[in-house]
């Protein structure tokens, strides 16, 4: 675990490799972020990276969106996902999904992709059972985009503190 005075030494590399996977595949938050340091706390470490993303612009948030992979996909079938992303859809065994799941995932993610123009995100790594993504995709569906869109932020947010919780000192998990 890291400490924060040990964040506060890093080089700009060393930020950037090692919060690199916290939002998605989205190095442009994390870059942002860095350039704040020093942090007071943990908690204005958290704050900076949510705010980061709070206050980008919708393209920008859009992308870190679209930067999320499907559940239960085919990346993660073919083994492609990021380390972080593979590590979590592991726990409840969305990666070795048997066909039958695969294809009910299939069907779930393509509506909801159709519906949103985005893929479908939930924060695996608070939840018990496929049962448990399967009922978020059933009830979510139904959102309108505008709520639909703020739901996956604020998933995307969960995802990353829980990331940032397994990396640093007294980051408290969702």
């Amino acid at each position: 675990m890291l400490s924060l005075r040990t964040i506060n030494a890093m080089s700009a590399t060393e930020f950037m490799e090692t919060f690199g996977g916290i939002y998605e595949s989205s190095f442009w938050i994390v870059h942002r972020v860095e350039t704040h340091r020093p942090f007071a706390s943990t908690e204005a470490l958290l704050h900076r990276f949510k705010t980061t993303v709070d206050s980008a612009s919708k393209e920008e948030q859009d992308s870190l969106i679209r930067a999320h992979p499907d559940l239960g996909g085919k990346l993660a079938r073919a083994g492609q996902l990021t380390a972080d992303s593979t590590r979590e859809q592991s726990r409840l065994g969305l990666n070795q999904l048997d066909e039958a799941s695969y294809a009910r995932f299939d069907q779930l993610n393509q509506d909801y992709q159709n519906r949103f123009q985005f893929p479908f995100i939930i924060c695996v790594g608070l939840l018990q059972d496929r049962q448990q993504v399967l009922d978020a995709f059933v009830k979510r569906i139904h959102h309108t985009p505008a709520e639909e869109r703020q739901e996956a932020l604020r998933q995307i947010h969960l995802i990353a503190q829980l990331r940032l919780a397994a990396l640093v000192e007294g980051i408290p998990t969702p």
